[in-house]
């Protein structure tokens, strides 16, 4: 069995791929070993909906894609990590009651805290940056490795 499994897949930054998104970590995670209803299953499909969502949106065109890698690491940490082109980081933004959006940021955390894990960013060479949440993982071994470099 490897040490490490890693999958990944480069989307187009458009309002469809965050759906393509979840749906290939889904599958990655399942083939994988992790149950469909597990709630770790529910909390990464949503921290993964929410950072392709913030790829898209908050980018203003100047990243024409994003990528999910997904990285299993001696069958202990769960690592996600979505990296787009843009400069600026992410940051919470005050929500007002009403708003309807700007919330993302602080369900990413708390999901994460809530399972063990946590939150964290990292610059790419290009200038861009990846926001990365790591999960333990408590599932079985899983099978081989897949990746995809566009859809």
């Amino acid at each position: 069995m490897a040490d490490h499994q890693e999958a990944s897949v480069t989307l187009p930054s458009d309002p469809a791929s965050v759906a393509a998104a979840r749906r290939y970590v889904a599958d990655v995670l399942s083939e994988w070993g992790l149950p469909e209803d597990a709630e770790t299953a529910d909390s990464v499909r949503l921290i993964v909906s929410e950072l392709a969502t913030n790829a898209v949106q908050h980018t203003f065109g100047q990243s024409p894609t994003f990528t999910v890698d997904i990285r299993l690491e001696r069958q202990e940490w769960l690592r996600v990590g979505v990296t787009d082109s843009h400069p600026r980081w992410p940051k919470r933004l005050p929500a007002a009651v009403q708003q309807d959006n700007g919330r993302g940021m602080v369900i990413i955390r708390w999901l994460a805290a809530e399972a063990g894990g946590r939150l964290s960013v990292t610059p790419t060479a290009e200038g861009g940056k990846t926001v990365w949440i790591a999960l333990p993982w408590a599932v079985g071994a899983p099978t081989a490795a897949r990746s995809v470099t566009g859809c």
